[in-house]
């Protein structure tokens, strides 16, 4: 049998920026998640790169790790956003790139009432 599909030569190499953007996108669209907070510490907040995106992420081999910093709405199960969170943000990581996700972490920054 003769197979139609040939192999092409090369590699593909996915930014950075496109892994945060997807864990920042996938992580608002969790009813409750209010907004990103700062990533506190680290070097990035001396260059001023994505502290306000919420997001880091950690490259080991195939299988991607991230931190998520998150503001949560008042009423809003804090547990149930982050389970929602870690669900919604692996389930992103899978279909769009590819990634497994090893861990997604949850930070619970602050919370914000609406008056």
């Amino acid at each position: 049998m003769e197979s139609t599909e040939t192999a092409t030569p090369g590699k593909v190499i996915i930014a950075p920026e496109v892994l945060i953007t997807i864990a920042k996108l996938a992580t608002l669209s969790v009813p409750g998640v209010a907004n990103m907070a700062a990533v506190p510490g680290g070097m990035d907040r001396y260059f001023k790169r994505g502290t306000a995106d919420g997001v880091r992420i950690h490259m080991r081999e195939n299988s991607l790790s991230a931190d998520l910093y998150v503001v949560v709405r008042g009423e809003a199960n804090a547990r149930t956003v982050s389970e929602a969170v870690q669900a919604e943000v692996a389930r992103a990581m899978s279909e769009m790139v590819g990634l497994e996700t090893s861990a997604v972490n949850v930070h619970i920054e602050d919370i914000a009432f609406v008056e």
